[in-house]
């Protein structure tokens, strides 16, 4: 089962940074997570609950959601959790 869906789409700086840091602070874990991709721009309804909001990480544990701008002090325990509930 997928940890977390990363909602982004193409050619969005903002997604790129986002994902920059996602694959930094996942990567200094002591655990892994799986991660998929969805680009809003592939459903309408996507783009409206996503559109003024990606990059959007939202954990499938509990549906919490994290907006950009995020840093990695706020991504950390925000992927600590999908992780300590996974368990």
């Amino acid at each position: 089962m997928t940890d977390l869906i990363f909602f982004t789409t193409s050619a969005c700086h903002l997604c790129e940074e986002a994902e920059q840091l996602l694959i930094a602070v996942a990567g200094g874990l002591a655990f892994e997570l799986e991660v998929e991709a969805i680009d809003i721009a592939e459903a309408t309804e996507l783009v409206e609950r996503y559109g003024v909001r990606i990059p959007v990480l939202r954990r499938n544990v509990d549906n919490a959601e994290l907006d950009w701008p995020f840093d990695a002090d706020a991504l950390a325990p925000f992927l600590r959790v999908a992780h300590a509930e996974c368990k």
